[in-house]
């Protein structure tokens, strides 16, 4: 899926993410580095240290200057208004409280400000929805991650000002945008 559609997504990060400082949460094992425009001061973060370490790894290869921290979503250690842009790419799925991430994100950044979400969501047709939440336990036994989010009452239940929700791939993968 990756090279197929997630990769020519994620390349919409390069023109969204706009500093002077911006946040990655969920940097993983660092498949948006590649689009971290070269102007913008960037801070990644994740809550796994192989994770952390193999990001670390890719951004020496690709000589990106990016600040990498063990951290949890949930619990920011930065200051209020801290970051101009906020981003996020198949995160949510595997916030334990994706809402109490989501505030932590609108409290660390700007007031204007931008939050960019690529995420994938319970699907709104109620036949594929209960089969997604039915299937929901398997998939996190074997992938950590929840298939059946409402992300979107997520976002506005953290107090998010949703700008933009497009549909990618039926209603299942969603590109989001938001201010605070």
């Amino acid at each position: 899926m990756e090279w197929m559609r997630f990769g020519l997504w994620r390349k919409r990060l390069k023109t969204k993410i706009a500093g002077p400082m911006a946040l990655e949460v969920g940097v993983g094992t660092g498949k948006n580095l590649h689009h971290y425009p070269p102007d913008v001061a960037v801070t990644a973060i994740d809550f796994s240290p192989w994770m952390l370490s193999h990001a670390k790894k890719i951004a020496s290869k690709l000589d990106i200057d990016v600040n990498i921290h063990l951290m949890d979503i949930q619990h920011l250690e930065f200051p209020d208004n801290s970051f101009d842009t906020v981003f996020a790419t198949f995160v949510f799925c595997s916030v334990p409280d994706p809402v109490m991430g989501l505030r932590e994100l609108k409290r660390v950044c700007k007031p204007g400000g931008r939050l960019f979400l690529l995420e994938h969501l319970r699907p709104g047709n109620p036949i594929m929805g209960f089969l997604f939440d039915m299937m929901n336990p398997f998939v996190v036994r074997i992938m950590g991650a929840n298939i059946n989010r409402r992300t979107m009452e997520n976002i506005r239940n953290a107090g998010w000002n949703i700008l933009k929700d497009e549909r990618l791939s039926s209603d299942i993968v969603r590109w989001i945008e938001a201010t605070p």
